[in-house]
């Protein structure tokens, strides 16, 4: 069994996404207990792209349903093509066919406009990857509905009938906790928390996704991303800013930081206007004091947490 989550790790890396332990830990009990699983964390901090690298890992089709506030479920499961549905009732009536026949010709899955749910549940080949991003901006009563499928994955279509999952999907569920889920969804679901990537991991992510980075520049990047997250900021970066920040940096042909080029580039790794005014130059002096000269990667590997802390409490003058 170790061999197998150790398997999904080495699968996921190979394609791009640096992991740990308890993410594969957690996608292997997923699929052998054929349980969804709940992911929650900060923006920004790849829960949506483990659907995707699971998906691509195992060669299944993604399947995506994005949540917002009034999604509905003729949005999220079916609804039928009207238009068509109209244009065939026009050219019945020519035909000499009873009424129930007609009636089961409209209402056949050629007209039926499969959406996210039932695209998943109906998939004939393979087990797809549902992932339903951001299952937290969704109402209730969706929230409600969704149990429902989740439980047996199976839908009733009036029309049509009881329609099962000949091959239960992945089920990735994603949230950023603007409102509190219920506590029967997450009951149904493994439940992951990530986190904001520690130093290693962080630089690791940087040298994998931008590969052409010097490495004394991915080194101050990850470690000044450390500090910048202890800050008392509204919206503190995310791994997909730490990635814009770097590609910008090497845009700008730059191979360390330093105040000036911090400042030009803020708007890649700041993305709210009260902490863009309020990141003074002495918060990113204290930022830069451990990085931007001598930084020791020996040192680093010792006792990163230690050190970006201190530079968290330098920023905010402590």
């Amino acid at each position: 069994m170790i061999e197998e989550v150790q398997k999904i790790q080495d699968l996921m890396r190979a394609q791009g996404y640096v992991t740990d332990r308890a993410i594969a830990t957690t996608l292997f009990l997923a699929m052998q207990l054929k349980r969804p699983i709940m992911i929650e964390g900060q923006s920004g901090v790849g829960k949506t792209e483990v659907a995707k690298v699971l998906s691509a890992a195992l060669g299944a089709e993604l399947i995506r349903l994005q949540c917002y506030e009034g999604l509905d479920v003729s949005t999220a499961l079916y609804e039928w093509n009207y238009p068509r549905q109209m244009l065939r009732i026009k050219i019945e009536e020519q035909e000499k066919r009873t009424v129930e026949a007609k009636e089961a010709i409209i209402f056949s899955e050629e007209f039926l406009l499969k959406r996210p749910l039932l695209r998943a549940i109906t998939n004939q080949e393979h087990s797809p990857v549902l992932l339903i991003d951001e299952v937290d901006r969704a109402d209730e009563e969706f929230e409600a509905f969704l149990m429902e499928i989740l439980s047996d994955f199976q839908v009733t279509i009036p029309e049509l009938g009881t329609i099962k999952a000949e091959h239960r999907p992945y089920v990735v569920l994603t949230s950023n906790r603007t409102r509190e889920l219920s506590d029967a969804l997450k009951r149904r679901c493994l439940y992951l928390w990530i986190e904001y990537p520690y130093f290693e991991k962080e630089l690791e992510i940087i040298r994998n996704k931008v590969p052409d980075v010097p490495e004394k520049l991915a080194s101050q990047i990850a470690f000044f991303m450390q500090g910048i997250r202890r800050m008392r900021l509204a919206k503190p970066p995310g791994v997909a800013e730490t990635l814009d920040w770097t590609m910008s940096l090497m845009l700008l042909h730059r191979d360390h930081l330093d105040r000036a080029v911090v400042r030009e580039t803020l708007g890649a790794l700041l993305k709210d206007h009260n902490d863009v005014s309020s990141f003074s130059d002495e918060s990113l002096d204290a930022l830069l004091i451990e990085s931007a000269n001598g930084l020791d990667q020996e040192k680093i590997k010792d006792r990163p947490e230690a050190l970006a802390d201190l530079i968290g409490r330098k920023a905010l003058g402590c």
